[in-house]
C-alpha cells in the first residue's frame, strides 16, 4: 500500500460511534445544511419498508438530521412502490424523471436521475436490499460531511457476510469486490486501495460534485465515482465509515459475472479517457455467454451487458433550469 493510502486511513477512517446524531443535527443547523436520503429500488418488497420506517422514525421525527427520503422505482413488479410510500417515503419512478429522454436499465440510471427528484446539498444513497437496517448506515457516512468542509465523499464500511439458507460464511460476500474490483483499483488507482467496500452501495456525496460526474448506468456506477471523485477532488476529500454488519440479499455466479462485466468496461472507459489504453478498432464485445445445464446438457444463454453512461447532471438543461429557479 502506498505511503500516502496509509496516512489516509489514519486520517479519513472513523466509525459511526464517531458520529452522535445531537450533534450532527447541530452542525447541520449551523451550516443550513439540506440533506436528502435515495433508495433505488426494483422489486424489494420484502426489505424497503423497514429500511423507511426506520430512518423516518430515527431521522425525521426523533432527529431532524434527513430533510426528504425518496425511493426511485426502477419498474418493480411487487408492492415495492406501495410498501415504500405507506412506510413515509416519498416515491417517484425512474420513468416520471426526465421523461424526454428514455431510460435504460442499471441502478446508476436511477441514481443519476435522483438527482433531479431531490434537493439536498448532501445526497446520501442507500441500497433498498438491507436486512437489520440501523440508522447508524445514514447518520455514519454523513458525519464526515456534516463537520468537515473539505470531504466531498464518504463511503459505509462495514462486514459481508454471505448467508446460503442456514450457512453463514462471515466475510464471504463481495465476491465482486474481491475478484474484479480490488484487484483493478490496486493496480491502476492504487491511491484508491484503502477503500474496504468500493462497491458498497451506502454512501453519502455533496451534491456540487454529484453533479459534475459522469454516471455509468449499471453496476459500475461505484467503481466510476471512486475514480472520478479521485481526479477531480483529491483522495484527502474522501472518507470511510465503519458501520459494522451489512446483510443483504445476494446475486448468483452468473449474476455477479454480468455484474463484473459492467464494472470492466467501467474502467476500461477511465483508462481510455485517461490515454492509459486504447481502444480496439472494433470496440468492445458486449455479448455474454454464459452456461446453463438442462436436460440435454449445457445451454448457452447470451446477455447483452452493454454499460451505457449518462453526461454529468450539470449539463441537462432540465437541471440547470431547476437550480436557476431556486436560485
Amino acid at each position: 500500500m502506498l505511503p500516502e493510502v496509509s496516512r489516509w486511513l489514519d486520517r479519513r477512517s472513523s466509525t459511526a460511534a464517531d458520529w452522535p446524531v445531537p450533534k450532527l443535527v447541530e452542525a447541520k443547523r449551523a451550516g443550513q445544511i439540506r440533506v436528502s436520503v435515495v433508495l433505488p429500488a426494483l422489486d424489494e418488497e420484502p426489505t424497503v419498508g423497514a429500511i423507511v420506517r426506520t430512518i423516518r422514525s430515527e431521522l425525521m421525527e426523533r432527529h431532524p438530521l434527513v430533510d426528504e427520503l425518496v425511493v426511485v422505482d426502477s419498474g418493480s413488479t411487487d408492492r415495492t412502490a406501495d410498501v415504500a410510500a405507506a412506510a413515509g417515503a416519498r416515491v417517484v419512478h425512474r420513468d416520471e424523471i426526465l421523461p424526454r429522454l428514455p431510460a435504460v436499465r442499471g441502478k446508476g440510471e436511477v441514481l443519476w436521475r435522483s438527482l433531479l427528484a431531490t434537493t439536498g446539498d448532501l445526497v446520501c444513497f442507500v441500497d433498498a436490499d438491507l436486512r437489520g437496517f440501523s440508522a447508524d448506515f445514514v447518520s455514519g457516512i454523513l458525519g464526515p460531511l456534516l463537520t468537515d468542509p473539505s470531504v466531498q465523499l464518504v463511503k459505509a464500511m462495514y462486514d459481508r457476510p454471505l448467508e446460503i439458507g442456514d450457512t453463514v460464511v462471515p466475510a464471504g460476500g463481495g465476491r465482486v469486490t474481491e475478484l474484479v474490483a480490488r484487484p483493478l483499483l490496486n493496480m491502476y488507482w492504487p491511491e484508491l486501495a484503502g477503500f474496504v467496500q468500493p462497491l458498497g452501495g451506502e454512501y453519502a456525496v455533496r451534491r456540487h460534485l454529484l453533479e459534475r460526474l459522469p454516471f455509468p448506468c449499471g453496476y459500475g456506477i461505484e467503481t466510476a465515482m471512486l475514480v472520478d471523485t479521485l481526479n477531480l477532488v483529491g483522495l484527502d476529500a474522501m472518507a470511510q465509515v465503519d458501520v459494522g454488519v451489512r446483510r443483504h440479499s445476494h446475486q448468483d455466479e452468473a449474476g455477479l459475472g454480468r455484474m463484473a462485466g459492467e464494472i470492466w468496461q467501467a474502467v476500461l472507459e477511465r483508462l481510455h479517457r485517461d490515454g492509459r489504453v486504447r481502444k480496439g478498432a472494433g470496440g468492445l464485445n458486449t455479448l455474454f455467454a454464459q452456461f446453463e445445464r438442462d436436460e440435454k446438457g449445457f445451454r448457452v444463454t447470451s446477455h447483452d451487458v452493454a454499460a451505457h453512461e449518462r453526461p454529468p447532471m450539470i449539463t441537462i438543461p432540465e437541471y440547470r433550469a431547476r437550480d436557476a429557479l431556486a436560485g
